[in-house]
């Protein structure tokens, strides 16, 4: 049988795993009378009060151990499947307290991808993004920065006057359009194709002078693309969101944090975290958007949802009542 040792005082592990007997701290010598009895070989006059302060002295001997020992310790890449990996590089918060509790770090991750998944565009994404993006974009111009937001082929024209109202100003904003077949009416000239817009966001991304990268892409994108995508993305000093279509879900991506969006009801988004640093959320989180509605619209909105509700509970109540069979 072959042994591995570790020199804890290299910066980096050569070697991914390692035998963790290798790494056990050896106890006190304090320890070897824990378990005697009492008035065996044990000669101390004062015998709770040195046993007491003994075993708080081993204690706190452990405990400075383990925390030495801890993955996060070992290396910033590290943790426990158990906890949530803490991680150290830059995030930026998401705007709702309840989220950040659940991600990595406390916030939306710099210099990697965050993907996404939608069953259709327009449920409330970019509302959910809106205040990272106004912090991104504040930050970028306070630094003279020209362009902090880019979007790489949104399905659908943005709306000036509905970004103002949710605090973004899209001055500083670039729009990247793909030659995705589009309604005639839709008003959006596509002007690359589909592997030149690739090859843009990559080049984007390995750049690192944007503030922060939106990108709507195709569901049938190939795995190599993706990693490709992750390595770029480690240069950017923003966050990097990447929508995809809901069926990409049971599909393996590089990405180390993946989102499931859901609509919840009016100005209300359903988040399941599907692949996260950290222990899986059993429950989806459930957060309230910024309403985009009039006080009347919300109303008849709210009023519709309720009669929709209770429709639903009947007929499940119906199917609950009926009998077997029939």
């Amino acid at each position: 049988m072959y042994s591995y040792s570790v020199d804890l005082s290299l910066p980096n592990l050569s070697l991914p795993f390692a035998e963790w007997a290798e790494l056990a701290v050896p106890l006190p010598p304090a320890a070897a009378g824990a378990g005697r009895a009492p008035g065996e070989g044990d000669d101390r006059t004062d015998e709770a009060g040195g046993a007491g302060q003994e075993d708080a002295a081993l204690r706190l001997s452990l405990a400075a151990e383990a925390a030495a020992l801890a993955p996060e310790a070992l290396h910033p890449a590290l943790w426990r499947a158990s906890q949530l990996g803490g991680g150290r590089g830059a995030v930026s918060a998401s705007g709702h307290a309840a989220l950040d509790a659940q991600l990595p770090g406390g916030g939306w991750p710099h210099g990697a991808l965050t993907e996404l998944l939608l069953p259709r565009p327009g449920i409330g994404e970019l509302r959910l993004l809106a205040p990272t993006l106004a912090a991104v974009a504040d930050a970028d111009v306070d630094a003279g920065g020209a362009c902090s937001v880019l979007l790489f082929d949104p399905p659908a024209a943005l709306s000036a006057w509905a970004l103002l109202q949710q605090g973004l100003s899209p001055r500083h904003w670039l729009v990247v359009h793909g030659r995705a077949p589009r309604p005639p009416r839709s008003g959006i000239a596509p002007l690359l194709p589909d592997a030149d817009l690739l090859w843009a966001l990559e080049h984007t991304l390995r750049s690192g002078h944007a503030g922060a990268v939106l990108a709507w892409l195709p569901l049938a994108l190939r795995a190599d693309v993706l990693r490709r995508l992750q390595l770029a993305a480690s240069c950017c000093a923003g966050p990097v969101f990447v929508f995809r279509d809901l069926r990409a879900a049971g599909r393996p991506s590089p990405a180390p944090l993946r989102l499931l969006l859901q609509p919840a009801g009016v100005d209300r988004l359903a988040l399941r975290l599907l692949k996260r640093r950290g222990p899986t959320l059993a429950q989806p989180l459930r957060l309230d958007l910024p309403s985009v509605l009039t006080p009347r619209q919300q109303a008849l909105a709210l009023a519709q949802q309720a009669v929709q509700d209770a429709s639903a509970l009947a007929r499940r109540g119906e199917r609950a009542a009926a009998p077997r069979g029939a």
